[in-house]
């Protein structure tokens, strides 16, 4: 859910680009932390999930969400699985294949 609203081009029109509103809708960590707290709110109406209601649950299944939103958005993008290769790499190997010389 929090990928679609923060890179989601159907939220283009309606999703605030400046001021704080727009901060927190372009950081997947922020609005992963509230769309964790809004389910903890909609505990009641659904049986999908049930949690307690005291504050520790809340910001816990925020933290938690906030967490695989980072996750989700380091590791995928639009094209899929992303599968970098850092120069860092090949300076690692060739450092490495130099020492044992």
């Amino acid at each position: 859910m929090t990928q679609i609203v923060v890179y989601g081009s159907i939220f283009n029109k309606i999703r605030p680009t400046s001021g704080w509103l727009g901060q927190l809708f372009s950081c997947s960590m922020c609005t992963g932390f509230w769309v964790g707290v809004i389910l903890w709110l909609l505990n009641t109406w659904t049986t999908l999930f049930t949690y307690d209601y005291n504050l520790v649950t809340g910001l816990a299944l925020g933290s938690l969400a906030s967490g695989v939103s980072y996750v989700f958005s380091v590791i995928i993008d639009d094209n899929g699985i992303k599968l970098e290769r850092s120069k860092n790499d090949e300076a690692q190997k060739t450092t490495s294949s130099c020492s044992s010389l």
